[in-house]
């Protein structure tokens, strides 16, 4: 345990539970080094959350709200409790040293009901929405304005807020997405998903996986493009969709496998697992979580020159093709596919990089160097 810490207390604020799974890490991680954590946040409505490691999980938003998850039922109760939610969520504040917010669920509203009492600091997961509605883009821009400091995961991603939100470099700081391990050590794991049942899962043939929440900005069409130059693998593609994927399924051959729903945090490991290579042919991104889960697994990596994916390229836990380029996405699989060894180097790196410069505990240290800074200064 690091001394110093065990005086500050430190809120994490995810209101609509968008990202479980980073809120945990970071909360276990910051806990570990002495600090006093609340995540506070609402329930996660598409299945079972970590259990907290050494911090405490209050549900201030939403709960016991009626109707399952995406249900208009429940989209109308949150609309309803927001305010008065976030209100009682600002009163709250009053006993941390800093408040550092995830993600804000209604940007344009939510400027106006943050406490400024304490300092504020504030993660850009996306830097700007990359599907946005009328007026959110502005919205988040001035969310971003607001914060005492803001948390990017790439040189990228500070770069982008410089330039397009005119942010004070001095206020953008850099601290990378640490990996899932704890997806990797659950103890009770699934059973690999009906829907994969065939060679791959058998061990007959190699697996390439794509794994994520399908969207448009995902190049899963780049991909299926791609793979009609692959020979002797399956390609499993797997994540809830939030776009039309019906024609892609329509035209995708045999050996493409689709899961096209939530996937349990419980299924994960043996989906990674069976991977013998995790592809992510993105037209644009700043980091991802589908990166972070696949350094937690060692899984190799094959990725799209965007965003802060080439950071991880450049130091050998990935390999790397052009945007878009299917020609070369499939060269690209199928000498991957075809060497063992190329794979091996591949996993080692990524399984480096999560246990040193892109750990949790070197992401925590960081943390813990910002809040002190914006503490001092607020």
């Amino acid at each position: 345990m690091q001394s110093g810490n065990e005086g500050m207390k430190v809120q994490l604020v995810d209101p609509a539970a968008y990202t479980p799974a980073y809120d945990h890490a970071l909360a276990a991680a910051l806990s570990a080094l002495g600090v006093q954590v609340e995540l506070a946040t609402a329930p996660f409505a598409y299945g079972q959350v970590p259990e907290p490691d050494g911090y405490s999980r209050v549900e201030r938003f939403y709960g016991g709200l009626p109707g399952g998850a995406g249900s208009k039922v429940l989209l109308a109760g949150k609309a309803v409790r927001h305010i008065p939610d976030m209100l009682r969520w600002r009163r709250s504040t009053k006993a941390f040293d800093v408040v550092h917010a995830q993600w804000l669920a209604v940007q344009g509203l939510d400027l106006h009901l943050l406490s400024t009492a304490k300092p504020l600091v504030m993660t850009a997961h996306d830097v700007l929405p990359r599907e946005p509605r009328p007026g959110q883009v502005a919205a988040q821009a001035r969310l971003w304005g607001h914060a005492d400091a803001v948390v990017v995961h790439t040189e990228h991603g500070r770069d982008r807020l410089i330039a397009e939100v005119g942010l004070d470099p001095e206020r953008v700081t850099v601290i990378p997405h640490g990996p899932f391990h704890h997806l990797s050590q659950i103890a009770d794991p699934m059973a690999l998903p009906a829907e994969l049942e065939g060679p791959g899962s058998r061990g007959e043939k190699p697996v390439v996986l794509c794994f994520g929440l399908m969207r448009p900005y995902k190049g899963i069409d780049v991909l299926l493009e791609a793979w009609r130059e692959v020979t002797d693998a399956e390609l499993w593609i797997v994540g809830r969709p939030r776009m039309d994927i019906s024609e892609l399924q329509a035209a995708a051959p045999d050996s493409v496998r689709f899961v096209a729903r939530f996937v349990d945090d419980r299924e994960i490991s043996p989906i990674f697992n069976a991977a013998s290579l995790c592809v992510l042919p993105y037209r644009e991104i700043d980091q991802s979580g589908v990166l972070a889960t696949a350094l937690a697994f060692g899984t190799p990596l094959l990725v799209s020159d965007v965003g802060g994916f080439p950071d991880v390229a450049q130091r050998g836990a990935a390999k790397m093709v052009p945007a878009g380029d299917s020609a070369a996405l499939a060269a690209a699989i199928n000498g991957l596919v075809a060497d063992p060894a190329a794979r091996e180097r591949l996993a080692l790196s990524a399984s480096l990089l999560a246990a040193g410069e892109w750990s949790w505990q070197r992401a925590a240290e960081l943390h813990l160097e910002l809040y002190s800074r914006v503490i001092a200064s607020h």
